[in-house]
């Protein structure tokens, strides 16, 4: 389904795929959601999250996505009442550069971000020189450099840190001499081959049979400040049936399922 979505250039041809006969969206008692979510983890949860909404009485068409970019612009456009695939920093970005109106209504998961490589098994064998694959895109870029600083691999100006805005322009010590190559989130798993390691997003890790925990050379604290979130146009913020959709995902089965089944590459936020 996204697939075809993404080779159509309007969003209004998104919106006629995604839309059909119900009712208008800005209506205050749906008892139908279209969820945006992302490819992998997200679908898997909120098969959970189906069965926990429809004891509220809540159906949800959960539309599914394999990029960053179309859940927001979806949301925004009206053809989604929802979505959940991103955290706070990302979703600020999108707000300041694209000029939507979108908020958070409930946490979900945590996903620790980690650096993969299909040539090194521990990072201390990161050799000088070395091409490190980061995301292109602000958020999840500022998020892979800082987690290279951690490392000890690179230094950051400390404003750029601060601000989490940080980009390759922001290094200002790189004693390994490391080449950082900017690439689209989704591109980041297929070029494991021609990098020595890269930052994976963990939906994207865990669609190329990559886990934090066994593959990961570089790992992030699962109680950094990336909690991801449930997010609505402000315009539905107070809508009972966001509350309900919430409510849904803070379930006791839904908490049980992220915490049994992806061995500690999500961790629940709430």
């Amino acid at each position: 389904m996204f697939t075809r979505l993404h080779r159509r250039a309007a969003i209004a041809a998104l919106s006629a795929l995604l839309f059909s006969t119900q009712g208008p969206l800005h209506a205050q008692n749906k008892k139908t959601l279209k969820v945006g979510v992302s490819v992998g983890s997200g679908e898997q949860i909120f098969e959970v999250v189906k069965k926990a909404a429809a004891r509220e009485g809540l159906s949800l068409d959960v539309i599914v996505f394999n990029d960053y970019q179309l859940p927001n612009a979806a949301l925004a456009a009206g053809d989604l009442d929802a979505n959940a695939f991103q955290h706070q920093p990302f979703l600020d970005n999108q707000n300041k550069s694209r000029g939507f109106d979108i908020v958070p209504v409930g946490l979900t998961i945590t996903a620790p971000l980690g650096f993969y490589s299909r040539k090194i098994k521990s990072i201390d064998a990161l050799p000088d020189g070395a091409s490190v694959g980061i995301q292109n895109d602000p958020s999840n870029g500022n998020r892979a450099l800082l987690l290279l600083q951690q490392a000890g691999l690179i230094t950051l100006k400390p404003e750029a840190v601060k601000n989490n805005t940080a980009t390759p322009l922001d290094v200002v010590s790189n004693p390994k001499k490391l080449r950082l190559v900017p690439l689209d989130a989704a591109q980041l798993p297929r070029s494991l081959d021609d990098l020595a390691i890269a930052a994976i997003n963990n939906d994207y890790a865990e669609k190329a049979g990559l886990t934090l925990a066994r593959d990961a050379v570089i790992k992030e604290s699962p109680k950094g400040p990336y909690a991801n979130i449930i997010a609505v146009r402000r315009a539905d913020k107070d809508k009972p049936w966001a509350q309900q959709l919430v409510k849904a995902y803070h379930s006791a089965e839904v908490k049980r399922f992220i915490e049994t089944q992806f061995n500690g590459a999500l961790v629940p936020a709430f």
